[in-house]
């Protein structure tokens, strides 16, 4: 069973293993900095269906089938599966993954969703409740644009600090089995709120929630940056990453050298016009899955600390002059000898 050093962080005793992962994006992803890691890159931003909604889940169900078929299994060899998404009731989750027939766990943290659900199902596998579980995000640029911002057809003007929305998804299946993999253990985040409600500088908003997650960790697990190859947050972005860098240099943290994020490097932000970076459930899913991972697996990294941030904010509450929340959620990897 887990232990608990302190309020939301853990270790996992017996072992949280991961068994197998995959990833799918959508074209532009493919044509950044990282195509060439990807599972699965996908023409068509529709998927073959007739609406964004119904393609981002086709995205999630299609990282979901990739994973399970790369481990040699069926679906009826996943206990549990945990998903969330950014659409409305998250149906990019329920409507992609109703045919496989999997007990399942519905999550919402907004772009924190990925490392909320590796927790959960790692805690399930790790005490016994369940053998096999998987974690799977998504989002699509379209179906994120229509709900929260302007519509596509108004053709507003983008801002310097504003994120693009990755059409992608990642799935990672994880077993009590032993395998190269290990989730050592995690921290459930802190909701963190600096007074910021511009919806198009959510990096800002959520890297002090992301600061407070990684300060926790290093301090419950008594560990320095210098004991890590990597901290990767998911999607602060340019703007994010360098207010989380300074804000943990106040604190007498310096990340900088171990730092990277998955907002900044799945898109190259000057030839792709996508300004700050990547953003949304599937930008650290995919990033994790398609190039964290691999590199875990070969031995390229040892030990990394995973941290996805999720802004908490929804159409109505910013129509409501309120402020946005956010969260981070952190998973800790390492590679077995």
């Amino acid at each position: 069973m887990a232990e608990y050093s302190e309020r939301g962080v853990f270790q996992h005793c017996g072992g949280a293993y991961v068994e197998n992962f995959a990833s799918v994006v959508g074209k532009k992803e493919g044509d950044g900095p990282l195509g060439a890691y990807f599972d699965e890159i996908i023409e068509d931003s529709h998927f073959g269906k007739q609406t964004w909604e119904q393609a981002e889940s086709r995205f999630q169900l299609e990282a979901v089938s990739l994973a399970v078929k790369k481990s040699g299994l069926i679906s009826d060899d996943i206990d549990v599966i945990c998903s969330g998404d950014l659409t409305n009731q998250c149906i990019g989750s329920s409507y992609g993954l109703r045919e496989l027939e999997i007990p399942f766990l519905c999550l919402y943290g907004a772009c924190s969703t990925m490392a909320e659900g590796i927790i959960i199902s790692s805690v399930l596998a790790e005490s016994g409740c369940a053998k096999r579980t998987a974690a799977v995000t998504s989002s699509h640029f379209s179906t994120a644009e229509r709900q929260f911002r302007s519509p596509l057809s108004y053709g507003g003007q983008r801002t310097p600090t504003a994120q693009w929305t990755c059409t992608a998804s990642g799935c990672i299946i994880i077993s009590s089995e032993k395998s190269s993999i290990r989730i050592v253990g995690g921290c459930i985040g802190k909701i963190a709120d600096m007074g910021i409600n511009d919806i198009t500088n959510m990096g800002s908003a959520m890297a002090p929630a992301a600061a407070e997650t990684i300060n926790r960790y290093l301090k419950a697990t008594n560990t320095s940056p210098n004991d890590y190859d990597r901290i990767i947050t998911g999607d602060l972005g340019d703007v994010g990453s360098a207010l989380l860098k300074e804000t943990m240099q106040k604190q007498g943290t310096d990340i900088s050298k171990q730092h990277c994020d998955c907002g900044s490097m799945i898109f190259d932000n000057e030839k792709q016009d996508t300004h700050s970076g990547g953003s949304g459930c599937g930008c650290s899913a995919a990033v994790l899955c398609g190039y964290i991972l691999p590199k875990l697996k070969s031995g390229e990294f040892s030990n990394i600390l995973f941290i996805a941030t999720g802004a908490l904010m929804s159409p109505v509450s910013l129509q409501q002059g309120e402020s946005i929340p956010s969260v981070a959620h952190l998973v800790h990897f390492r590679k077995e000898q």
